[in-house]
């Protein structure tokens, strides 16, 4: 690799690596835990901190050669992409990474004003959710439940803004892949009922109640929320008030109604 240009990108989902173009350089592996750490940082990372975070049952000096070498063999590799000197790393200029573009998109999302190419489901959307696989040190960890949780708000509030937009069925879509990557979270799930309402298919919302809440019944042993109880409830015209009597029936899942409740 030359000198990172503009688009020089590193990648963290289903890597890391790096590309240039359409080029694509691999990553030694006794560096990669060294690119993620500072690619995931926006700023410089100091070289003592980077160390021992990143081999912390090493003492400082061992420590500081394992980062030494891990440098030696990025560049031997000639990925340029990381800046360092004496006190500290960073990427190159003009290096981007994966992760912050991903962020930058669930923000725009999440603050209410996204650009019209957000509103495109891309495979990111869906990969975003498992930054560094096969990486359990507890940084990463961290940072994988961070942008996860961040991710599917972002989900969510796609869908609801691909409703505003009339694109009904890519909102249910998009609330799908919040629903699939966590199936307990009722604010994904609500983002589906909603979505499937605004389609207006109220047996497909239904039907994704009844799920979400013999699910939730079995692994928590609670009922969803009355909010979402009630705007499932609320969709069918012929019944006045909901949930007094709507009720779920946790044997055969079904929703019940009570002898004696009335239908207008």
């Amino acid at each position: 690799m030359s000198q990172p240009s503009a688009d020089t990108v590193v990648h963290l989902f289903r890597g890391p690596f790096v590309t240039t173009g359409a080029e694509r350089w691999e990553v030694p592996a006794g560096s990669r835990r060294l690119l993620a750490f500072v690619a995931l940082h926006r700023g410089p990372v100091e070289r003592r901190r980077a160390a021992s975070v990143l081999w912390p049952a090493m003492p400082p000096p061992r420590a500081g050669g394992n980062l030494r070498s891990a440098l030696w063999r990025l560049r031997g590799a000639g990925i340029d992409v990381v800046t360092a000197d004496h006190c500290g790393l960073a990427l190159a200029p003009r290096v981007t990474v994966d992760v912050h573009a991903v962020e930058e998109w669930a923000g725009r999302l999440i603050d209410g004003c996204p650009w019209p190419a957000d509103l495109a489901l891309t495979p990111s959307s869906t990969e975003a959710l498992d930054l560094l696989p096969g990486c359990y040190e507890d940084w990463a960890l961290i940072e994988r439940e961070r942008l996860r949780h961040r991710i599917l708000r972002a989900l969510e509030a796609l869908s609801r803004h691909l409703v505003g937009a009339h694109r009904v069925g890519d909102a249910v879509d998009a609330a799908l892949i919040a629903v699939h990557a966590e199936p307990l979270r009722e604010s994904a799930q609500r983002a589906l009922v909603e979505a499937h309402l605004a389609e207006g298919n109220v047996v497909e919302a239904r039907r994704a109640y009844r799920s979400y809440a013999l699910l939730l019944r079995r692994e928590v042993g609670v009922s969803p929320s009355a909010d979402l109880t009630s705007l499932v409830a609320s969709s069918d015209e012929r019944w006045s008030e909901p949930p007094a009597w709507y009720a779920l029936s946790g044997s055969i899942g079904l929703f019940v109604r009570p002898a004696g409740a009335t239908v207008t």
